[in-house]
């Protein structure tokens, strides 16, 4: 585009406005949530850059507040996806022929947008749409998000930077394509920056995009579709889709122009997705990318020598912040009988002191449940702890639906390894506690690895660091994120890419380069400048 090469500067992270008591911050979200909650909105579809609307509507409510409409939102039917598939590849035309500096130029701007005017918006849709408080909304919604819109120009600058070696006489270099057909991005409910991650990242490589949103997502996911339009977006590079998965996935995944999945959500899900792929596998253009982050059973593993108070502000914060449903949540802990007695005590005068809410209300730490699925869900397994001769519900166990989806924070203490809230995930604020022998220490480490199909994060507690080192080795498959002497959440772009195997994901690292280079497809390319003239080698003399 210009006859210089551009350089995206190295960014650093946002930093984390903490809405304490008085701070002006504090007074211009809660004045974004009122304006939001006064003007009840309707969502269309955006195709191609139009408003399309279909007639066939869902609903947008607060989470903790299910008597009050936000708004009305249009669902995506086989026509509609149809649309959007002409659309994104119409639009491809001239997307994939952008200057990278020019594609990444609209992403550095909404960072700018959202860490200025879009701020205090994007924040108060997600604490109403999603029922976060306002410091979870402010490192997802804001920070993360904003990370993610300037790590990943930097991040695709080094990629077009990788250049092969090069002799005398010959040129060699690699051209960085994107993928041949579309990018179907599919985000869930829990983090907006996510949302705001999954269809952009294949998009500033130079992909063109269908995005569903979660059901229970699609009030923030609107507002980050009309900031990307405010930064420049071009119309059809991302197709905005919301509607029922049953109809959207299967009608998006028989196309032959399918050329990569972006997927966060379900174990479940994402399997269903594969095996779609591979039952169309002869049908595609191209073998399609398929990355996945999916489910946890995250762990807290404490050794003896873990220091107490440590230990319970990451059993509190990892299980409970944002009512534990984070796939990254402490689901599960392994605490020596020689300790327990002591962080049992000290973890219980702090949870006293935790207050169950409204969003509008700052001082609650703990907010609603997604929907009343979830909220159906979570409580199963509560009940079912609390009919098993193998668990008690030591901590919480109660709940209300009247009002919101509310949950407290609840702790089951087990005798059996296996039980089945020690296996599953919940994903919700339940948090199971195994008690464990000191002297079998490195025993259970084995446990833990092998207790779960899933390895997305987890964490150690000690200060002995011959135990540290033990675990390091014992559980290095059992966490794509380790911690040590951290909560197993709270991963931040630039510092920990984020991502797990087993049965939790491809391990792509979302926030990092290994994310970007599953949206290109290279192109390798020898310019030679003096072309032999004669077939005949020396040899042949």
């Amino acid at each position: 585009m210009f006859n210089a090469k551009l350089n995206v500067r190295k960014p650093s992270n946002e930093p984390v406005f903490p809405y304490a008591p008085g701070d002006k911050e504090t007074k211009m979200l809660k004045d974004a949530i009122a304006d939001l909650k006064s003007t009840e909105i309707e969502i269309p579809l955006i195709i191609g850059g139009k408003e399309i609307r279909t007639g066939d509507m869902g609903e947008c409510r607060p989470p903790h507040e299910h008597s009050h409409l936000l708004a009305k939102y249009h669902k995506a039917g086989e026509k509609e996806i149809k649309m959007a598939i002409e659309a994104a590849l119409e639009a491809r035309k001239e997307w994939a022929e952008m200057p990278w500096e020019a594609r990444l130029s609209i992403f550095l701007k909404a960072a700018e947008l959202l860490a200025g005017p879009w701020r205090y918006k994007l924040n108060a849709a997600t604490m109403l749409g999603q029922s976060k408080n306002p410091f979870q909304a402010e490192i997802d919604s804001a920070c993360e998000l904003i990370d993610f819109y300037r790590f990943n120009p930097y991040y695709a600058m080094q990629i077009y930077e990788e250049q092969p070696d090069s002799t005398k006489g010959v040129w060699n270099y690699v051209e960085y394509r994107p993928l041949e057909g579309f990018v179907f991005a599919v985000t869930p409910f829990n983090f907006t920056s996510i949302a705001g991650n999954l269809p952009t990242s294949p998009a500033m490589m130079g992909n063109v995009v269908l995005w569903k949103p979660a059901s229970s997502a699609v009030y923030s996911a609107y507002f980050l579709m009309k900031m990307w339009q405010e930064a420049g977006l071009p119309d059809g590079v991302i197709n905005f889709i919301p509607g029922a998965g049953s109809k959207v996935g299967p009608n998006v995944m028989k196309d032959p122009n399918l050329a990569g999945i972006h997927f966060t959500g379900s174990t479940a899900v994402f399997q269903d997705m594969w095996r779609t792929v591979g039952e169309n596998i002869h049908n595609y253009k191209t073998y399609p990318r398929i990355v996945g982050e999916t489910g946890g059973k995250d762990f807290i593993f404490v050794h003896e020598s873990a220091d107490t108070d440590e230990v319970i502000t990451a059993l509190l914060r990892g299980a409970f912040e944002y009512q534990g449903q984070k796939c990254s949540a402490a689901s599960r802990t392994y605490i020596p009988e020689n300790r327990w007695d002591e962080i049992r005590e000290k973890m219980f005068a702090e949870m006293d002191t935790m207050k169950m809410g409204t969003v509008e209300d700052f001082s609650n730490f703990i907010n609603a449940v997604i929907d009343r699925a979830a909220f159906n869900s979570i409580v199963e397994y509560i009940e079912f702890a609390k009919e098993s001769d193998e668990a008690e519900i030591i901590a919480g166990g109660n709940y209300d639906d009247s009002e919101g989806y509310f949950i407290e924070p609840t702790i089951i203490l087990t005798r059996n390894p296996h039980f089945k809230t020690m296996e599953e995930e919940i994903f919700g604020p339940v948090l199971t506690v195994y008690v464990y022998d000191p002297n079998k220490y490195e025993e259970t480490l084995e446990l833990c690895d092998n207790t779960s199909p899933y390895a997305l994060t987890g964490s150690i507690f000690a200060r002995d660091r011959y135990a540290i080192n033990k675990a390091i080795i014992a559980l290095r498959n059992a966490a794509g994120n380790f911690y040590i002497n951290d909560k197993p959440t709270g991963a931040v772009v630039g510092q920990q890419p984020f991502g797990g195997s087993r049965a939790s994901g491809t391990n792509d690292k979302a926030g990092s380069k290994a994310n970007l280079m599953r949206w290109v497809s290279t192109r390798t390319i020898k310019e030679t400048f003096t072309p032999p003239k004669n077939y005949r080698y020396p040899f042949l003399g």
